[in-house]
């Protein structure tokens, strides 16, 4: 009786050994192909500069606290005076918005065009103006992007927003924010969708391979969607009737308890015959 019990049970064990099986460690490794301990050049750029839209945090330093304050006011920043913290009150904004022109209005200097550079740059360039007009003349400036966000979807064990804190920003470090690709994700065809001075650019990055490390899309920029696509057994499974695993469930016990009654039988017969 227990072995005609366990037949079915054993057939579900060996069916779910086979998918199991069907998914080759090279499908889900990363970068497979690239030989351990050796260098790979990095030719992508990891940022095109500053976008229209870009939230922008930027702060003066210098040895004369009084010198910057009216530089950090709208950065919502305060200064030590003498010991004194100076703070700039309630109505201060926080950040510098890229309007659509590429520009900003910084105090006292007016209207800058920041787009296309990068932070480093506009740092140096708004430095250098502090210390040529002599308004700060030992000026040190800081500029972070303070809304750098990208959206990551698909099969990942969590879709959702992730933000980023600098410039440079891979898709390896947006996908391990998100608990990295479920079983079922492609590996070799990940897309990102990127949307820079009006134009929509969609790329395909393959995980699995080294080239994945020359690609203009592995470094992530400003707003990309990442989308990791199904591969082709949960694509299969999804277009299955959703109750089939409760109509295997319910066949599976129907045959085991089948399976019992016959063998009741058999056995009944069986000693009806020998005491007769």
């Amino acid at each position: 009786m227990n072995i005609a019990r366990k037949l079915p049970f054993a057939a579900v064990v060996a069916a779910a050994m086979a998918f199991a099986a069907c998914q080759s460690t090279e499908e889900i490794a990363y970068f497979s192909d690239a030989a351990r301990d050796s260098a790979v050049s990095i030719g992508g750029r990891f940022t095109s500069g500053i976008q229209a839209n870009d939230l922008l945090e930027i702060y003066v330093e210098s040895e004369t606290p009084q010198a910057t304050i009216p530089f950090n006011q709208q950065t919502n920043k305060v200064a030590v005076v003498d010991g004194a913290v100076m703070n700039p009150g309630n109505n201060a904004v926080e950040g510098y918005l890229v309007n659509s022109e590429g520009k900003i209005t910084f105090p006292v200097l007016g209207e800058v065009e920041v787009l296309g550079k990068s932070h480093e740059e506009l740092a140096a360039d708004l430095q250098r103006q502090l210390r040529e007009q002599g308004h700060v003349s030992d000026a040190v400036v800081t500029v972070k992007l303070l809304n750098f966000k990208v959206s990551v979807l698909g099969d990942v064990a969590h879709p959702g927003m992730v933000q980023a804190t600098g410039e440079r920003f891979t898709v390896f470090e947006a996908l391990s924010m998100v608990g990295d690709l479920t079983i079922f994700g492609q590996r070799r065809n990940v897309t990102v969708v990127r949307e820079e001075n009006g134009v929509r650019t969609i790329g395909e990055l393959d995980l699995s391979s080294k080239d994945i490390f020359s690609s203009p899309y592995y470094y992530l920029h400003q707003n990309d969607v990442v989308y990791v696509e199904p591969n082709m057994k949960k694509k299969k499974t999804a277009m299955r009737d959703p109750m089939m695993m409760t109509y295997i469930s319910a066949g599976l016990s129907v045959v085991s308890t089948l399976s019992s009654v016959f063998y009741y039988i058999i056995l009944s017969r069986y000693y009806n015959n020998r005491t007769n």
